[in-house]
């Protein structure tokens, strides 16, 4: 029991991390007591560039994860609920704090390493820190690998997104193992505003894509495909890019050597799938 006879209240915060065994282990650890609670709340927050177009795919996938974990807490005898907010993390613990009462005992925020974590190289940790004032906070690092866990596979494409090459591409990369999939759509004209033919292309992609059980959204972005590319990367955990253009000479991103730019730069394996314009009708 902790100050006048409130049971011993823990915070968790994580996203994707929510549902990785040292997580878990570290929750079931420091609720050995029968009177603690956990509240476990999962941030997602829109990406800060583009139009966004995810018709809640990140929020239910959030809640599965979330489930996982509750289920493996309350079979522990552990009293865990938790919710998904539509927030940055520095938000959501600021948020929670003012609207719990009284305050929780220690927080405790699970991110991915720092190579793979958005949080970790937006510095949210630290800014998390300053927010909780004098409430404990411990910072769990949870690598995922060989816990089965989805891969995040960045899709770059604008005018052949929806190029019969690139969608068999998707699909056969979501069959070879669980994967969700981000497509950025540079924006083809940067003075402009409203961008309707590059969010029409992109929801029938989306469409075509979720029809088949694929875990697919997708924004427009940055007009420079490699700073699209990038600030992805930056904001999200990205495992692979998916790189689609148009053939040879036909092909800006080709002739500025996009591909190996973001090889370089990223240090993540980048594939390119070349559409031919044919199939999405293009003009010369």
């Amino acid at each position: 029991m902790t100050g006048e006879g409130h049971p011993r209240h823990l915070l968790v915060l994580a996203n994707e991390t929510v549902a990785g065994q040292r997580l878990i282990e570290t929750i079931r650890t420091r609720a050995q007591a029968d009177e603690t609670r956990v509240t476990v709340v999962c941030p997602i927050s829109n990406p800060r560039q583009g139009y966004v177009v995810y018709e809640d795919t990140r929020r239910a996938a959030a809640g599965r994860r979330l489930d996982r974990t509750l289920g493996a807490l309350h079979r522990e005898g552990i009293r865990a609920h938790g919710l998904v907010v539509d927030s940055d993390p520095v938000s959501a613990l600021s948020d929670a704090l003012a609207q719990l009462e009284p305050p929780p005992d220690e927080i405790i925020v699970s991110t991915h390493p720092l190579e793979r974590s958005g949080w970790l190289r937006r510095n949210l940790v630290d800014r998390m820190r300053a927010a909780a004032g004098e409430i404990p906070l411990e910072h769990v690092v949870v690598e995922l690998a060989g816990e089965d866990a989805q891969t995040n596979v960045l899709v770059v494409a604008n005018e052949t997104v929806l190029g019969d090459a690139l969608l068999d591409r998707i699909r056969e990369r979501a069959a070879a193992g669980a994967a969700s999939f981000l497509i950025v759509s540079p924006q083809s004209d940067p003075t402009q505003s409203a961008h309707p033919e590059a969010e029409r292309r992109l929801r029938r992609a989306l469409t075509e894509l979720r029809s088949a059980g694929i875990d697919a959204h997708g924004q427009v972005a940055h007009p420079d495909p490699y700073t699209a590319a990038l600030q992805a990367v930056r904001d999200e955990r990205v495992d692979e890019l998916i790189v689609s253009t148009f053939p040879g000479a036909r092909s800006g991103w080709l002739r500025r050597d996009l591909v190996e730019r973001l090889r370089r730069e990223t240090k993540l394996p980048v594939e390119h799938v070349v559409v031919e314009p044919a199939e999405v009708g293009a003009t010369a």
